[in-house]
């Protein structure tokens, strides 16, 4: 069986995977959900995957998940530990020496919300997180998720490079939220092929799909895992 390593987005913590978890461990898996550390204006992203790495000890057979900001801390995880598949979900894909600050500007994320908000009546990029990130969320579980928000990440993670000079030598599978109102589909379609090489597998759901329906989160992810190489051995 394949030991999940999920990798919470910005504001989050490890509790916005508690549903995919569970599903997962149903399934057979263990599975991982650390907090990164937060509240701290000092931490960068090499400790968020310092923070991770301690976290998995010496558990093999690795699926490494970032959802959102997380993917900038589960490919440094990849790249430094034995890891049989790497998968971002709604994940902000870097590019190596790009600082998280420049992705929204280097990406045209902002050109894409806008493109997107004409066309849904400006539900897209709205600034009520009820809209835009919870919509598909039930009421109840949306306001526990937000009131576990936090400050995270910190100045440093955001403003300091991304520090690999390539991609993580690893297969790497991307998923879309059909619904987000974040990061809009469409803007993915594109970025993934030209940063990654490949088309991203959809899912329907909204940015916190990991929430509104985790089962066909764990379904996908478990599948991906069914077709993970055994861990590669470090030399």
């Amino acid at each position: 069986m394949s030991t999940f390593v999920l990798i919470h987005g910005a504001g989050d913590v490890g509790w916005s995977w508690h549903l995919v978890k569970a599903e997962l461990r149903a399934r057979g898996h263990p599975v991982l959900a650390p907090d990164l550390p937060g509240d701290d204006e000092s931490k960068t992203l090499v400790d968020y995957a310092d923070a991770v790495v301690e976290a998995v000890g010496g558990k093999r057979n690795l699926v490494v998940v970032g959802h959102s900001f997380g993917a900038f801390t589960a490919t440094l995880v990849a790249d430094r530990l034995p890891v049989d598949m790497l998968v971002l979900l709604a994940g902000m894909i870097p590019s190596p020496g790009e600082p998280p600050d420049e992705w929204w500007a280097n990406t045209g994320y902002q050109a894409a919300v806008q493109e997107q908000a004409k066309r849904d009546d400006g539900v897209t990029g709205n600034a009520d997180p009820y809209v835009s990130f919870y919509h598909d969320v039930p009421r109840e579980l949306a306001e526990e998720a937000m009131s576990r928000e936090r400050d995270h990440p910190s100045p440093a993670a955001t403003a300091a490079p991304w520090p690999l000079d390539a991609w993580p030598n690893v297969p790497t599978r991307f998923v879309l939220c059909r619904q987000d109102r974040f990061f809009p589909p469409d803007f993915f379609r594109r970025l993934v092929p030209e940063r990654l090489g490949i088309v991203p597998d959809e899912i329907a759901g909204s940015h916190c799909v990991a929430l509104s329906r985790p089962g066909e989160v764990a379904d996908m992810l478990a599948a991906y895992a069914a077709t993970a190489s055994p861990t590669r051995i470090e030399q």
